[in-house]
């Protein structure tokens, strides 16, 4: 970590390092109040253990920064971003199945900063961040198993022999009688159902405590979209004659006190907005059925509607950190001859 490399970093390493920096010091301020109101003797170690990972994190990404003379994000404080006294927001089931859910994002974002590096420190951080993160990932999934909190995606009986894809209604067939739903189209209507459920559970919880009323409505308008997803992936599952995950909604408590500030509530939020575009673009290409497929784009266009409402609200308030960016050429010169 402290040997200074001779090749500089990439732009690709960079935006990871610098996003990554973003996350955890966002999740150090969440983590930190949820470890202080946990109840849980059995979830308290699972969060102990994800907030140490964001600590050990950004020591390292300020050492890559420094060595690097690259400026520091400013991210988010605990001691300006959170109030650890106030109540309890979210219950410890629905903490549990937050941080399993950020696991598996991060399993997903890592794996991509490991094909993104080209230095070999690089590389070996991420391959750590990997490692690190596949242990949280077991430790919440196996805790969820043992407490009866996880919920599968439904199974399907094997059939006995091969068969091919004989017609084109297997992709075409837009306005007739629909064919089942194939395996990797049921895990991401499944998946996406969970992400938006969690999704809707987190703002209610925001929008109980956001302190600016344009936040406050923002959030609301979140909650609406997400139970209209669900609504959407539900009947697409039932018409399959499949099972649907359960709302997360009874999780959280009826606290209005101020707990997070509304600039971090926007940020995780935004976040949440991405992560639902980049996942339904990975459902588009693996539903082969073409109703499927209009249905994610035509909800992806209201997710990123929705998310430039978002950022509109983040740009007014001055809460949007603008990330590195290659030199403005044009307004260099332009300053060279004034």
């Amino acid at each position: 970590m402290e040997k200074v490399s001779q090749i500089k970093l990439t732009s690709a390493e960079y935006a990871q390092l610098w996003a990554q920096y973003m996350n955890d010091s966002g999740s150090i301020c969440m983590l930190s109040f949820f470890l202080e109101k946990s109840e849980d003797a059995e979830i308290k170690p699972v969060i102990e253990y994800a907030l140490q990972l964001s600590q050990t994190h950004i020591q390292k990404l300020t050492v890559f920064f420094t060595v690097e003379k690259y400026k520091i994000p400013y991210g988010f404080k605990v001691d300006g971003d959170v109030d650890l006294s106030a109540p309890k927001l979210y219950s410890d089931s629905f903490v549990l199945n937050f941080i399993h859910q950020m696991s598996k994002v991060g399993l997903t974002n890592y794996s991509a900063s490991v094909a993104a590096s080209v230095r070999a420190d690089i590389t070996d951080y991420y391959i750590e961040c990997l490692t690190e993160t596949m242990q949280l990932f077991k430790m919440s999934k196996d805790l969820m198993l043992s407490k009866g909190l996880f919920t599968s995606p439904p199974s399907i009986p094997s059939k006995e022999e091969i068969e091919f894809v004989e017609t084109q209604g297997f992709m075409l067939d837009v306005f007739g009688e629909k064919r089942p739903l194939i395996v990797a189209e049921i895990g991401n209507l499944y998946a996406n159902i969970e992400r938006n459920t969690l999704g809707a559970a987190t703002l209610a919880g925001f929008s109980q405590v956001a302190q600016d009323k344009k936040v406050k409505q923002f959030c609301v308008k979140g909650i609406e979209i997400a139970k209209k997803h669900v609504k959407l992936f539900a009947a697409k599952l039932e018409e399959s004659n499949l099972p649907v995950p359960m709302s997360l909604a009874a999780e959280v408590t009826e606290s209005t006190d101020y707990t997070f500030s509304d600039k971090i509530m926007m940020f995780f939020t935004s976040g949440l907005i991405s992560l639902s575009v980049g996942y339904y673009g990975t459902a588009v290409a693996q539903s082969p059925r073409m109703d499927l497929g209009v249905m994610y784009n035509r909800l992806s266009l209201e997710v990123q509607l929705y998310s430039e409402d978002g950022s509109n609200i983040m740009i007014k308030n001055k809460w949007l950190e603008e990330p590195p960016m290659a030199p403005d050429r044009k307004n260099l010169t332009n300053k060279n001859n004034s």
